[in-house]
């Protein structure tokens, strides 16, 4: 990236500070009003919809069995229970109630729009499009449902943003510390550079990673990418302040604590999820050692616990891995990955259309949540994913390139294996990278504060035109996205492609 491109985060004024946070604030006040309105709405008779039968249960479970579920009929819990553990949060407060086990992904789906305020505006150094990135986030059909309904993925997901958070704060407190020691004619003392001590935040976005890990083992793609671009941004951090032999400096300077921090923090905080399966008697699986696995072998070594839980998560992938079409697994509302970036095939949550509704003025009504991708936004994923890789090519812009590795990272690994069965729910963690990816395009359209008044005026016009655009169409599809009672004609003009039916 190009030195007059770069947001200057040494010079942003008390002030800008303060318009900073109470803006962050205020955006999340909002993203809150749209998260908790009615948020115990629907219910099917009163019970869990759609795959909340599974977790919401499950996480009264944990809350009644001292942190862990039962599932005596399944014998198998198919993810890890940091996720259920926090849902059982908000039955503890308010209950086995429609608010009550959705309660604790709506504090995360607001949690998650101050995050993609504050590092927007990290990124552009633009407390203006900070704002409009927590606005298009709150706009998103994706993250409105899934803040709203008790599953899994938005835990996943504002964990994974948050390591992302830190990881850029790292990035700048490597680029400062290395300038240090430049201004110092200090940098060339070594071929490697100096040792920059120990870095805080890239630990704190090793427990967010762990955090992610114990909520869905999706978690672990985000280890491996992001992993993987901690030690390129250390590079290039290394060669920009002229560091003799960059690489070699990374590998032998940044690379074991990055290790340390970004593989073994995880480990160890996925583990801790399991403290209450651990400390329990009947948990499925802790005292499977000497039932179905043996007592010798050559991994006797291992503590009995440990073995147990090994066996547990083979168990547990297996499960996934028979879940395949051509084992004979379809749904009539599952898609594949290809079709994500766009919200082609969106997933129909629940429905209520058997003539019991009479609330809404017409013959026939209808009460529906479909989980989909704003399509003002969602349907220009293509260009701005082709974008962001236009401007690496030619511009070598830093920003973009984190911005693809989010995106890659929850969007890349589904196409491992498309024999097996998969929704649009699982592109959750897509969204706020797709959103800090249209703030970087609009920050474009806006133009630089160096440029002329008539400029900035027309890109402000452009951008607020735009924003405009995505609250219009995400308010036309509220009714869809909360299970309001709208009519029948209405639900069919909420359904704009034939693979929305």
């Amino acid at each position: 990236m190009r030195a007059d491109e770069a947001p200057d985060r040494g010079h942003i004024n008390h002030d800008d500070r303060f318009r900073g946070w109470v803006t962050t604030l205020v955006i999340t006040l909002i993203a809150a009003l749209t998260r908790f309105a009615n948020l115990g709405y629907p219910t099917d008779a009163g019970t869990p919809i759609f795959d909340e039968k599974h977790y919401a249960p499950q996480a009264w479970q944990v809350l009644q069995n001292g942190g862990i579920e039962d599932n005596p009929g399944y014998e198998l819990i198919v993810h890890p229970p940091l996720a259920k553990q926090l849902i059982a949060i908000g039955h503890a407060m308010f209950g086995y109630t429609g608010f009550g086990w959705r309660f604790a992904s709506a504090v995360a789906g607001t949690v998650l729009v101050l995050l993609i305020v504050r590092i927007a505006r990290r990124m552009t150094g633009s407390t203006l499009l900070g704002a409009v990135a927590g606005l298009l986030l709150i706009a998103d059909g994706v993250a409105m449902v899934a803040s709203r309904t008790a599953l899994l993925d938005i835990f996943m997901t504002v964990f994974i943003v948050g390591a992302f958070g830190a990881l850029l704060v790292d990035r700048q407190q490597v680029i400062d510390r290395l300038e240090i020691v430049r201004a110092q004619g200090r940098i060339s003392d070594s071929p490697f550079g100096p040792r920059l001590g120990f870095r805080w935040w890239r630990f704190g976005g090793g427990v967010l990673l762990g955090l992610a890990c114990a909520s869905k083992w999706g978690g672990l793609y985000y280890v491996a990418f992001f992993g993987l671009l901690c030690v390129m941004s250390d590079v290039a951090a290394r060669r920009a302040a002229g560091v003799p032999r960059p690489w070699l400096g990374a590998l032998r300077r940044d690379t074991p604590a990055a290790l340390a921090s970004l593989v073994l923090v995880p480990i160890g905080l996925y583990l801790a999820s399991f403290w209450a399966w651990f400390a329990s008697e009947t948990g499925v699986d802790r005292h499977i050692v000497g039932i179905k696995v043996g007592t010798d072998g050559p991994f006797t070594w291992v503590p009995d616990a440990l073995r147990s839980l090994w066996f547990y998560s083979a168990h547990v992938l297996s499960f996934h891995e028979s879940l395949t079409n051509s084992a004979g697994n379809h749904h009539g509302w599952e898609s594949k990955p290809w079709t994500w970036p766009m919200s082609l095939r969106p997933l129909l949550y629940y429905i209520s259309d058997d003539g019991s509704l009479t609330s809404c003025g017409a013959e026939k009504c209808v009460s529906a949540v479909m989980i989909i991708g704003t399509p003002a936004m969602w349907w220009l994923a293509l260009p701005v994913l082709g974008w962001a890789l236009w401007r690496i090519a030619t511009r070598r812009d830093w920003r973009y390139a984190w911005i693809l590795v989010g995106y890659g990272a929850g969007f890349l690994p589904w196409f491992l294996n498309l024999d097996r069965q998969m929704y649009f729910f699982y592109a959750v963690p897509l969204a706020p990278f797709l959103i800090l990816g249209l703030t970087m395009v609009l920050g474009e359209v806006l133009g630089p504060q160096s440029a002329g008044a008539e400029r900035r005026k027309l890109g402000l016009m452009l951008v607020s035109g735009y924003v405009a655009l995505v609250v219009v169409n995400f308010l036309w599809l509220w009714p869809i996205l909360t299970g309001d009672v709208i009519s029948d004609q209405r639900w069919q003009m909420e359904l704009w492609l034939p693979s929305w039916k």
